[in-house]
């Protein structure tokens, strides 16, 4: 059977190291390509030298046409901003997208719909097999549970985590929000201060704990009367990130186009 042939954009990084490390030991891939920003130390080193293996005879490029060249899908676990020059260069170079980048602007989100049309894009805010049952359990406990249950919902991630609240928090917030039939604009509420008066009906109010050297826990509370109705996931590794963004990989590296999240990959 064929490789997978992967390049990953922030290979220097967390999440990247893990992705490299894992699909190093996993004859199904071949990395061909690594990219990182300009000015970064790792530019012009070998990818095996950064996951503690002997040369694979890839550099870490900054110059997405010369980390792509052999490439059928990108990887990127970025920044925003670099994101946005990812999905650019994939879409000229007619490479497959797999997306793990949180705190998208809506500019970057609508360049990701346009490019699906002509390349096949994952876009998720977690690629852990956990947290995308965890989005379906979520989601039929708020079309099972009444308008009675109250819903809050808390993420802890480590003291570097840059966007607040997490992607995934989002994302559980909007699948509440769709099963329950509310606008998200007037339903979500970000932390509390001060005055704040009764919990209204109707709301989601998201929570945002930094510190330490947590992954990510979430979880997901429906507050009744005499009752709390309790889901949780806790990413004890990166590795639970890293499988998920290899197995997306296989996933779009046979497809034409179109736009897919992991519920697409799971239930494939």
């Amino acid at each position: 059977m064929p490789k997978t042939r992967i390049a990953v954009a922030g290979a220097a990084g967390r999440m990247g190291k893990r992705i490299l490390s894992l699909a190093h030991a996993d004859s199904a891939f071949e990395i061909v390509g690594a990219l990182e920003g300009e000015g970064t130390d790792a530019l012009g080193s070998d990818v095996g030298a950064l996951i503690g293996e002997k040369n694979l005879g890839v550099k870490v490029e900054s110059k997405i046409e010369s980390a792509l060249k052999q490439a059928q899908v990108l990887i990127d676990f970025t920044q925003p901003n670099a994101t946005e020059n990812h999905v650019e260069g994939a879409l000229r170079l007619g490479v497959g997208l797999v997306i793990g980048t949180t705190g998208l602007p809506e500019k970057t989100l609508q360049a990701i719909q346009q490019a699906s049309k002509q390349i096949p894009v994952l876009q998720s805010p977690n690629m852990s097999a956990g947290v995308n049952f965890l989005f379906e359990l979520v989601a039929r406990a708020a079309e099972v549970l009444g308008e009675d249950y109250d819903i809050e919902i808390s993420e802890t991630h480590h003291q570097m985590k840059k966007d607040a609240p997490s992607g995934t928090a989002l994302e559980l917030a909007r699948l509440i929000a769709k099963a329950k039939g509310w606008d998200p604009k007037k339903a979500f509420i970000f932390g509390r201060q001060g005055e704040t008066g009764e919990r209204k009906k109707g709301t989601i109010a998201i929570h945002a704990l930094r510190g330490g050297d947590v992954v990510g826990d979430h979880t997901v509370s429906f507050l009744g009367g005499g009752e709390i109705v309790e889901l949780t996931h806790r990413a004890t590794s990166r590795d639970a990130f890293a499988r998920g963004a290899l197995l997306a990989a296989k996933f779009v590296a046979v497809k034409k186009n179109g736009l897919y999240n992991m519920r697409d990959v799971l239930r494939g």
